[in-house]
C-alpha cells in the first residue's frame, strides 16, 4: 500500500486501486459460481455432491464450467453430476415481471 492505494498483481498485469475501491475485488479462489458470473478464471474447480441438491441444476453447472479459460475440474460424486445434468427447474420464473412493468 502506498499513499490510499493498493497495486495488485493480476497474472503479470499491475492494476491500482483506491483504497476505496477494494471491495469491487473478489479472491477467485473463494467466490461462487452466481458471483463469478461474467468472469473468467484460469483455472476452476466444481465441487459437486448430492448433500446440497437444490443447487444441482444444469444452468449453474453450465455457468459453473465455462467460467473457465485453461482448465475445469469436477470433484465429487458421479451421481451429484448426474443431477445437476438432469435436472431444469429455472425454466420458468414466476417473478410477475411482466405484470409489473404495465401501466
Amino acid at each position: 500500500m502506498e499513499e490510499g492505494t493498493v497495486i495488485i498483481n493480476f497474472e503479470d498485469k499491475m492494476i491500482e486501486y483506491d483504497l476505496n475501491e477494494l471491495d469491487e475485488i473478489a479472491l477467485a479462489y473463494a467466490i461462487t459460481i452466481h458471483k463469478s458470473q461474467g468472469s473468467e478464471y484460469p483455472a476452476i474447480v466444481i465441487p459437486l455432491t448430492t448433500q446440497h441438491f437444490t443447487l444441482l441444476e444444469k444452468n449453474l453447472l453450465y455457468t459453473g464450467v465455462t467460467r473457465g479459460k485453461k482448465i475445469v475440474v469436477l470433484i465429487g460424486q458421479i451421481k451429484a453430476l448426474g443431477i445437476a445434468v438432469k435436472t431444469k427447474r429455472a425454466s420458468e420464473r414466476l417473478t410477475k415481471l411482466t405484470e409489473r412493468l404495465k401501466i
